[in-house]
This record gives structure tokens, C-alpha cells and sequence, in this order.
């Protein structure tokens, strides 16, 4: 009788117990029916718009006009980075794989607006640091797209309407060459003809931008970086000279600043002659006679046989990946590459038995690890406005030596 009694017992005990799983199991597919629902609405991104763009001058437009579409590839890509993850991660997951990336992106794309519109205008300020931040839309909806019209620069006064003259630049002469050395007039030559190039093109420049910009933006998108150049072209002539003969000081300091004939009256143009060494050192007496090209240079001695040394330069061969923009200006500098060898190789061949021990390094090796230096770089810069800015270890492709 006890025996029944506790059988009777157990057999109650196990039908709650039974019961009780059942009910935990409903609840618990209750729940996860829930998470399930929960699940399906995947988050989408919330980017703050560029809508503070100014006025945009016709040469920069399209280079904008193409970033802002950017903007929105990069909100679809990380939408769809979302759609595609889901339960990928930690709770850090869509914070350091999406928006994270997504604001460098951003950030990058918004910077290259700015630097567009800088180019021809005063360089404006986006706020790319507080609008490249997204946010979740956590219940899905539709991300807000970027609006991609370009306001334009005002096209009436550009084209002069009779408003008024259009000024010219007012720009010093050089005109205090010393003799200039056999081996350097070419490239005084060239960097003197230069000088009138960057006349014109400020002058142009001067026209077709009539309107555009605040009151100072003569002076820093025109007369500024002309200054620049001409100092720089300057200085170009000085070490030029500098090789071959006592470097001058030509005052490139005073001769960079032009002004600005208001009136619009012709820009002085500079005179391209170049004054010339005298010859007879060259091709005269014993030095440049038996010396040189006769009995012991070319003659008995060399016999035609000595063979004159070339440069060896190191390949950029590292190349990453080039964006379609940038291919152009990429190219064009690696071809600068090979002229630059060929420049330093003719400068070698014309220049045996000039200067002292240290004169290849000094005048030929010097200068053109310099010229290699600065074009790897424009190259990385190249790459870097529409990709990632590559190491193309410029430092240690610029040097070269010599083959023998």
C-alpha cells in the first residue's frame, strides 16, 4: 500500500515535470520567434549631406561633381556591408568594420572636394571632419542620398560683359645674367622661355576667372602661385649656371613678385637671350686642344677607346594599382623618369674632363637624384588623390650610380 501511494506520488511529480518542460519550450520558441522577427530588419547608414558647397569654377567641376557620387557608392557599399554580415562579430563589429572605414572614406572624399575647388578659388571648408560621421538607421529604412549637382560659378561676368577690363600680370625682367657657361645655356634657355609661359598662363588664368572668388582671391590663386613658380624657375637658372661657372645670385627673391597691370595693358615679356661664355676656352690653346679632344684625351692616349660612364638607376617597379584619373599624370612621369637618364647621360658624355674629382656627383648624380626624388612623389600624389596615397620609397629609388 506505501508502494502504490509513492509510485501514484512519482508519477504526478514526473507529469509536472513533463508539463513544466513543455511550457519553458513554448516560451523559450516564443522568444526565439522574437529574435528571429528581430533579426530581419537589417540597419542601414545615416551620412550628414555636403550642402554647404559654394559657387564651383568650370575646371573643377567635374572632379567634384565625381566625388560627390562618391559619397553615395561608398553609403551603398556599407548598406550592403550590412545586409551581408549580419551576426558577423562582436558588438564592436558594425562600429569598427563599417562605419569606422566608412567615415576614413568619407572623410578622404569630402578632403578632395575642398582641394578641387582650391585649385581654381579660394579653398573652402566643408567641416569634413563633422560630415564625414555616419549613424545607424536602425529600423532599416532608406539611407538619405547625397545630392550630386554642382553649383556653378556665375558664367556672366566670366565672360567679361562689359563690365570692365580685365587686368594682366606686371611681372620684373631678368636681366642681370652673367656670361652663361656652353653646357648651361640650353637650360637657362628653356627656364628663361618658361618664365613667358607662366606670363600667359596667369594671364589666362586672369581671364577665365573673372568673378570667382572674395576679394583676395587674385592674389592667392594667381599672383601667389606664380610667384612660386617664377622663384623656383629662377633659382633654376642660377644652379644652371652654378655646374659650369660661380653660381650667381640673380635676386629670385625680388624677381618672383609680379603685380597687376589694371588696365590691362600688355605683360612685359622676358627676354630670352642669353649672354655666352667666351669661346676661346673652350676650343682654343692647349687645354681645349692637345689636353682635351687631342693627344691625351681622344688622341694618343684614349685612342676613341675609353668608354664614358652611364647612369644605373633603380626601376619604380612598385606600382600599385592606378585609378583611371590618375593614369595620365602617371605615365607622364614615368616617361620624366627615362628623360631624366637620358639627360644625365648626354650631360656626362659632353662634360669629360670638366670640374674636378667630385664634379659627376656634384653636377650630374646630385641634381638628378633631386629631379628623381621630386617625380616619384608627384607620382604617389598622383595615385593618392583618387585612391590610396602609396610608398613608392622614394628616398631610395632617387639615387643613382654610374655603370662604368
Amino acid at each position: 500500500m506505501y508502494r502504490a501511494r509513492y509510485n501514484k506520488s512519482r508519477s504526478i511529480s514526473r507529469r509536472w515535470q513533463i508539463g513544466a518542460v513543455a511550457g519553458v519550450a513554448v516560451v523559450l520558441a516564443g522568444v526565439g520567434l522574437g529574435v528571429a522577427s528581430a533579426a530581419e530588419t537589417v540597419p542601414t547608414v545615416n551620412c550628414p549631406q555636403v550642402n554647404n558647397l559654394p559657387a564651383v569654377p568650370a575646371q573643377a567641376q567635374a572632379e567634384v561633381k565625381r566625388n560627390l557620387e562618391l559619397l553615395n557608392t561608398q553609403i551603398s557599399e556599407a548598406n550592403n556591408r550590412l545586409r551581408t554580415s549580419v551576426g558577423q562579430g562582436g558588438p564592436a563589429f558594425i562600429q569598427n568594420a563599417i562605419l569606422g572605414p566608412l567615415k576614413d572614406k568619407r572623410f578622404a572624399t569630402i578632403n578632395r572636394i575642398e582641394t578641387a575647388i582650391g585649385r581654381n578659388a579660394a579653398k573652402p571648408n566643408l567641416n569634413a571632419e563633422g560630415l564625414s560621421t555616419c549613424s545607424l538607421n536602425q529600423d532599416g529604412g532608406n539611407s538619405a542620398q547625397q545630392p550630386v549637382d554642382v553649383p556653378a560659378a556665375g558664367g556672366g561676368a566670366a565672360e567679361g560683359g562689359g563690365e570692365g577690363v580685365v587686368p594682366t600680370v606686371n611681372c620684373p625682367q631678368v636681366n642681370n645674367l652673367p656670361a652663361v657657361p656652353a653646357q648651361a645655356q640650353a637650360e637657362v634657355q628653356r627656364n628663361l622661355e618658361l618664365l613667358n609661359t607662366q606670363i600667359s598662363e596667369a594671364n589666362n588664368r586672369l581671364r577665365t576667372s573673372v568673378g570667382q572668388g572674395g576679394p583676395a582671391f587674385i592674389q592667392n590663386a594667381i599672383l601667389g602661385p606664380l610667384k612660386d613658380k617664377r622663384f623656383a624657375t629662377i633659382n633654376r637658372i642660377e644652379t644652371a649656371i652654378g655646374r659650369n661657372a660661380a653660381k650667381p645670385n640673380l635676386n629670385a627673391e625680388g624677381l618672383s613678385t609680379c603685380s597687376l597691370n589694371e588696365d590691362g595693358g600688355n605683360s612685359a615679356e622676358q627676354p630670352v637671350e642669353v649672354p655666352a661664355a667666351g669661346g676661346n676656352a673652350g676650343n682654343g690653346g692647349n687645354a681645349g686642344g692637345n689636353n682635351g679632344g687631342g693627344n691625351n684625351g681622344g688622341g694618343n692616349n684614349g685612342g676613341g677607346n675609353a668608354a664614358v660612364a652611364t647612369v644605373n638607376c633603380p626601376q619604380v617597379n612598385n606600382l600599385p594599382e592606378i585609378p583611371a584619373q590618375a593614369a595620365a599624370e602617371v605615365q607622364r612621369n614615368l616617361e620624366l623618369l627615362n628623360t631624366q637618364i637620358a639627360e644625365a647621360n648626354a650631360r656626362i658624355a659632353s662634360s669629360v674632363g670638366q670640374g674636378g674629382p667630385a664634379f659627376v656627383q656634384n653636377a650630374i648624380l646630385g641634381p638628378l637624384e633631386d629631379k628623381r626624388f621630386a617625380t616619384i612623389n608627384r607620382i604617389e600624389t598622383a595615385i593618392g588623390r583618387n585612391a590610396v596615397k602609396p610608398n613608392l620609397n622614394a628616398e631610395g629609388l632617387a639615387p643613382c650610380s654610374l655603370n662604368q
